[in-house]
Order: C-alpha cells, then structure tokens, then sequence
C-alpha cells in the first residue's frame, strides 16, 4: 500500500515539475530553482526533486544540460487529443495541434478512455527515431458512455457484448441493472462507473430494443449508436399538447396576409411535414411575386422552454431508410407547422418581385398567414411540367421557366452540381427490402429547390451586408470552403484514368470543369464514384457566425432559413431574423458559434445514421442471395480489402485481401489500387470486376464478396 501511495505522490511531483519548465519555455533550471518555484525548502523535498530530474531511465523526462541544470527532453510532455481505436485495443491519439503528429498508445496504457474520447497524454520518444508512443493520464471528455448492443445473462451475473467494433471492453451489468432484459436480446446500456481497479466497467440497461434482426429493433439501435433519442421525455410532449390551435384575429393583424393569394406545396409522395410553400402572382407592372413561405416554428417554439432545449439537443430530424425520427412532437411537425392544404397557417417569409429574367426588382421578409390552395407530390407537379396542363399549370409552368433561369445563373458564378444517385428501397409491412431503386431528380425537384436557394442567399445578403467590423449583426450562416489542393490533385488524377480532364488553375475555373464533368458522366456506370470522390474532395459544410461564402453554391452570403420544422439552424435564423427587422442591434457571438458547432455536429450523426441504416438494408437485401454473381464497380480501396459496389442495385460490399489467393496484394494508396506484388496484376478504383455473395453479417452491416476469375 505504501509503494502505491508513493507512486501517486512521484507522479503529481513529477507533473508539477514538468509544469515549471513548460511555463518557463523549458530554460535550464538546478534542483534548488525548481524547489524555489514550488516554495518547497525542505531538504527532503529538494532531495526528491534531484533524484527525478537526474532519473535516466528511459522513461526519465529531463535531460542534464549543464552545471548540474535540467532541461525537459521534448517541450510538449503533455498533449491534449482525441483517442482513435484500432481493432488490436491499442490507439493512436490525435492531438488537438495537427502539427505534433499521432501518438501511439498501448493497450495496457490507456487507461480507461474509450473511442472517440477527448484526453491528456504523457509523450516520450522511442529510441532510434520510431514514432511517438504516450500514455494516458487523464480523460478530459467522454465521447460516449451509452451503447448499443447484445446482452449475455449467466447465472447471478450479466455482462452486455457492444456492436461498436471500437469498443473493446465487455460491460458489466448488475442484475438488479437489467431493466427486464432477457438473455440475447438487443438492449441499449450506459455507464455508470469503471472504478480504477476494475477490468470493465459498470452499466445499466436503460432501454431494451428488443429481438435481434428484427427490422424495428435494428432501427432504432442505429439511432441510439449515434445518440439520438427514441422518444420525446414527457414535459416535451405535454408542452406541445398544450400549444393552441387557434390563429387569433390580432395574430393575423401583425402579419402580411397571403390567404387570398395562389400558393401550393410541392414535396415527396410520403412527406407529413410540409414546411415551405410557394405562392404566386402576376403583377400589373408585368412581373411576378413569388413568396417563399416558411413554417413559422419559432412562434410557437419559445426560447429555452424544453420543446426549444429538446430541439436544439436534437438538432435535426432524421431520414432512415424506413422512418423519420422528427426534431420536433409529431403535433408541430406534422400538425401545427405542417403547411397542409386548405388550412389557415403562419409563416415566416421571403417575398420577391422578379421580372422574365429573374431579376429581382423588390424583395421583402416578414411574418405572414397563408392557406395552401393545393398539396402536389413531386410526381404530379412534374407531370404539369411535361403535360404543360393540370392545376395551377400557367404558375407552375413560369416558376420552372424562372428556376431554369435562376440555376443558368448560379452555374455561370462557379456554382457545382453534384446529381448522384440517391439509394431507395421498396419494403414489404415488415420493413423487409423487396427491391432496390434510385431516385432521379427532375424539373419538379429542382424548382422548389432553386426558390428555396434564393430565400437562403437573400435572407443572408439582408443581414451580412449591413454593418462593418466589429459593428455587423452576429449570424448563422452556411460555410462551405474551397477544396484543398491536394485532394482535387489526388481527384483530378483519378478522373483522368476515365479520360476526363480537369483544369483547376482557380476556384471558379475548377468549379467550372467540375460542372462539365458531372453533365458529361450522368448516366454512366463511373458516374456513382466519380460523383462520392468528387465530393470527398470538397470540404464538408458547416454552420458558423463568422461571415463566410458558400463554394459549392458560389454565393457570397449564405444560410438555411427554409427547413424550421426538421433543422435547428433555421429556427436560430428565423429568430435573428425577427430581432433585427425589430431594430434590435447586438447578441453574443460566441454564444451562437457554440450553437453552430453543436448543430454541425448533430447534421454529421443524422447523416452517419442515415448511412449506417442504408448499410443495414443493403445487407439484408443480399441476404438470400449467397452464391449469387453480379458485375460491379471498385469503390474504395484500402489495405485490407477493396469496397465494391454492385451496378444494378447499389449495394456495397468487401472482397477482403485474404480472399485473394492468386498473389499477395498491398494497397497503392496515392493511386487508389490494389497491386499484386509477384505478377503485377492492379485492381483500381473504378475497375469493372464481377463478385460473389460470400456472407452477409447483420449485425455488423457488412456484406462479404469473393472475387469471380
């Protein structure tokens, strides 16, 4: 017990010391300055305090510079940075400061952090110039402490197995921890302690999810891996069964009213939450007033009551493959903000006066009261466009002869189209998939979405454009940045092997062969991964206060204003918005950059989860067809095994490296193939390759191919 307590003491003197050299740029201290900075004048303290800083065993951290003075071996002993697992239990940690490069940690040295976990490691440097190793001495942040999984129930203990690859630690569960679950099924488990003595820690089941396999159970375990509550808690509920129906005569008073104005929706077959509306007018001077009509959820979603706190936990609603996990109750999201036809409803709008060539000759934004006149489905309101007859057929019919002139303009400014096609899957009442489609975006899709570009860029442009400096409006806006040169290099090269050429001397000439490219590839076979590479090569979008263009878009102001009921960025838009048209002049930046950090965030799960439920389908769709052939195309490489993707339905699975047998392949990552090191045979990204349903692992959604010679 004493050597214990003694190690404990070493450890904090020894962190305290390391903090003296480090506040002091690491200049050359004796023993006796070191004691002086800690105010320690005991002979026994200064002798502790010479024995570490003369310690030359290789994990000693001072080096002897001269005159009996000690220097740290490296300035950085301590680096804050993120755990990333491997699937041996060991982790690399990445450090906050890109510069300092990955650190390496053993299995037996991390102590307790987990994936994904923010935390504060001691670095040495191996001998001989090896890479860095470390070890961890604090967890600064959890990344996660609920998971989702299998329970395993033995006699007068349980323990809980957890789908994450990542994590390499069984869960212990007390009995009296269960919650009703039984043995095998598939629960959701959070932790609740990992006492330092313990080999696992400690959790409780707070949800069970139910049989494994089963369609309902695997769904909603993709939305509790990825953070997403399953219900709404019950003061969420009752505060929206609270909210009144009625619009009050003095509401209507303080909006401009478009009820006797033509408006309709246009949104997907199976949409319940209709949140824009267009309407439409011929003007006597000759032009046309279009209205953008936005649900107005920020009148009735009060700031910091728990309907707004859930909201923003949440941050956007949900798309899986069979269901939508709504931002909001069901009563707003598909009742008191739904723009439903032949109802009265309040919107928050932007109103444009355009002329034959779209040129916008007034613009005005504000609360309003609307009552769609009709509901079209994407599908019917194309069909006016083919047909050039059916309802509201001559407002249709201008407003996609508008858009069109709208997207020319846009794509003139470098704007990128980027149409891949989107996975869908026809399922049986069980949720079971039958067959696999793609969805194609026409004229009908296209329209709404350029009106809705034009509420985003304008409503930006009336509040970024006021004010300079320190004296301009905090807002949130939509920040996409130009691709790093040595992605769209890597990219260029790849799209070259198709025979495409691409020419990115600037941004607007890169913009505008990537334009050319997409166009000339729609509709082949390369189009998929020319299409997912081209984007990885963008960055990703993200919400900030700091005022920054829109590359993808080539706008210079943009935000998301249009989407209230399913993306909180538009709710926090909506309310700036308001706040300024009232003459309010100031809030705190730094408050609304967290709130765009968080939402950015949760945009980023809704998006993996979405993925992990396509996957999920993927896998069960080739379920029954083990030993089937099909003809695919390469889509991803990496060191192990290369991704492929089938060409008549879209699923992706792996031939694993080790299935190969005919010579030993190693990854040629700069030109993203495969190559066999005796006979040279190279397998590239974008090879026509025909594979074999080896297995299908639904629990894990992978799906294993084997190569057909």
């Amino acid at each position: 017990m004493k050597n214990k307590t003694d190690k404990i003491y070493k450890d904090v003197f020894v962190k305290l010391i390391v903090e003296i050299f480090e506040k002091g740029n690491n200049k050359p201290l004796n023993y006796k300055q070191v004691s002086a900075k800690l105010r320690l004048d005991d002979e026994e303290a200064k002798e502790a305090i010479r024995d570490i800083l003369s310690d030359n065993s290789k994990d000693g951290l001072f080096v002897s510079h001269d005159r009996g003075k000690y220097k740290l071996k490296s300035i950085k002993v301590y680096v804050t940075g993120k755990v990333d697992m491997t699937a041996d239990g060991s982790a690399f940690i990445v450090p906050e400061d890109s510069a300092d490069g990955d650190i390496f940690v053993a299995p037996r040295k991390l102590r307790q952090a987990l994936h994904g976990d923010i935390v504060k490691v001691h670095v040495f440097e191996r001998k001989g110039g090896r890479k860095k190793e470390g070890e961890v001495v604090e967890i600064i942040q959890r990344a996660k402490t609920d998971f989702t999984g299998t329970i395993d129930i033995t006699g007068s203990f349980a323990f809980f197995v957890a789908d994450d690859r990542k994590m390499h630690h069984d869960i212990f569960i007390p009995l009296d921890n269960l919650n009703g679950a039984k043995n095998g099924e598939k629960v959701l488990v959070s932790i609740l302690e990992w006492p330092r003595s313990a080999k696992n820690p400690i959790g409780i089941v707070k949800n069970v999810l139910g049989k494994k396999g089963e369609n309902n159970t695997e769904m909603n375990a993709i939305l509790a891996d990825f953070g997403f509550p399953l219900n709404f808690p019950h003061d969420v509920e009752e505060e929206s069964k609270n909210i009144s129906t009625e619009i009050t005569a003095e509401e209507i008073s303080k909006r401009r009213d478009f009820r006797a104005t033509t408006t309709f929706t246009i949104d997907p077959l199976d949409a319940k939450d209709f949140d824009d509306a267009i309407s439409f007018q011929r003007l006597e001077n000759g032009n046309y007033e279009i209205g953008v009509h936005i649900a107005d959820v920020s009148h009735y979603v009060i700031p910091d009551s728990p309907l707004d706190k859930e909201a923003f936990d949440r941050g956007t609603s949900v798309y899986l493959v069979d269901r939508v996990i709504p931002m909001l109750p069901e009563r707003l999201s598909n009742n008191l903000c739904s723009l439903r036809p032949k109802e009265d409803k309040l919107c928050f709008s932007a109103v444009f006066e355009l002329n034959d060539q779209a040129q916008i000759q007034n613009e005005w934004f504000g609360r309003t009261v609307i009552h769609s006149d009709r509901r079209f489905t994407y599908e019917e309101a194309q069909e006016v466009i083919e047909n050039k007859s059916g309802d509201f057929a001559d407002e249709i019919l201008k407003l996609n002869e508008l858009a069109y002139i709208l997207r020319e303009k846009k794509f003139k400014s470098g704007a990128i189209s980027f149409e891949s096609e989107e996975v869908k899957f026809h399922l049986d009442e069980n949720g079971k998939p039958t067959g696999v489609y793609t969805k194609v975006r026409k004229d009908a899709h296209k329209l709404i979405e350029d009106f809705m570009l034009l509420a985003n860029r304008r409503v930006a442009e009336f509040i970024g454009k006021r004010g300079k400096g320190k004296n301009k409006p905090t807002f949130v806006y939509r920040f996409h940045d130009v691709p790093k040169p040595d992605a769209l290099a890597s990219f260029s090269q790849f799209a070259s092997r198709f025979g495409h050429k691409l020419n990115t001397k600037t941004d607007k000439e890169t913009a505008k062969s990537l334009n050319a490219l997409m166009t000339k590839i729609e509709g082949q076979k390369e189009q998929n991964i020319l299409t997912s590479l081209a984007v990885r090569s963008m960055a990703k979008a993200i919400y900030t206060t700091k005022h920054t263009s829109h590359y993808g878009l080539a706008f210079d102001y943009y935000t998301h204003f249009t989407s209230p009921i399913r993306r909180y960025p538009d709710v926090m838009v909506h309310r700036l918005l308001q706040f300024y048209l009232d003459g309010g002049e100031k809030v705190n930046p730094e408050h609304y950059e967290k709130l765009c950090e968080h939402s950015s965030q949760m945009e980023k799960k809704a998006a993996e989860a979405e993925r992990a439920s396509i996957k999920y389908k993927q896998a069960e769709f080739l379920q029954d067809q083990i030993g089937v052939e099909y003809t695919g195309l390469i889509s991803g490489v990496t060191e192990w095994g290369m991704y492929v993707e089938i060409e008549e339905n879209k699923c992706e699975g792996m031939i694993r490296l080790r299935d190969i047998n005919d010579d030993f392949y190693t990854l040629d990552e700069k030109n993203y193939a495969i190559i066999g090191q005796r006979k040279k045979k190279v397998y590239q990204l974008g090879d026509e390759v025909q594979i074999k349903v080896k297995k299908v692992d639904l629990e894990k959604r992978q799906i294993d191919f084997t190569l057909v010679s």
